[in-house]
């Protein structure tokens, strides 16, 4: 995977550029299933089958790539116990701790405009 190295310049910083690095984090965290692992590791450290319990509807695969994404971009640690087998945790860092703010921001949103968003889907399917 080729990925845009931080060079410190504004360009690196503008999600209106196809070629900053700001657009290819927000792509990487800006998806259902990210914004879910965020949220359940929001207050606790959890292992990987707690978290799947935790988030309907999400496969092995899709948590364990997300989950990769997430520890990649430093917004999720991963810690693994050396007990037979293998305990592995998983934690918001600091940054996914940020993050998690605004995952909350959006979930606030979309429970105080559900019914607004819910009427206009009516309408415009009618």
């Amino acid at each position: 995977m080729v990925t845009k190295q931080f060079n410190g310049s504004p360009e690196d910083a503008d999600l209106r550029r196809a070629d900053s690095l700001a657009r290819e984090i927000f792509s990487d965290v800006a998806n259902k299933w990210a914004f879910l692992i965020i949220e359940a590791l929001g207050e606790r450290t959890l292992r990987f089958t707690e978290l799947r319990d935790e988030i309907e509807g999400i496969s092995h695969k899709m948590l364990t790539q997300n989950l990769r994404m997430l520890e990649r971009n430093g917004l999720v640690e991963r810690r693994v116990h050396p007990t037979v087998p293998p305990r592995v945790e998983y934690t918001l860092t600091e940054s996914g701790q940020g993050l998690r703010a605004t995952v909350d921001a959006m979930c606030g949103w979309t429970q105080q405009y559900l019914s607004h968003i819910e009427a206009a889907r009516r309408r415009f399917d009618a």
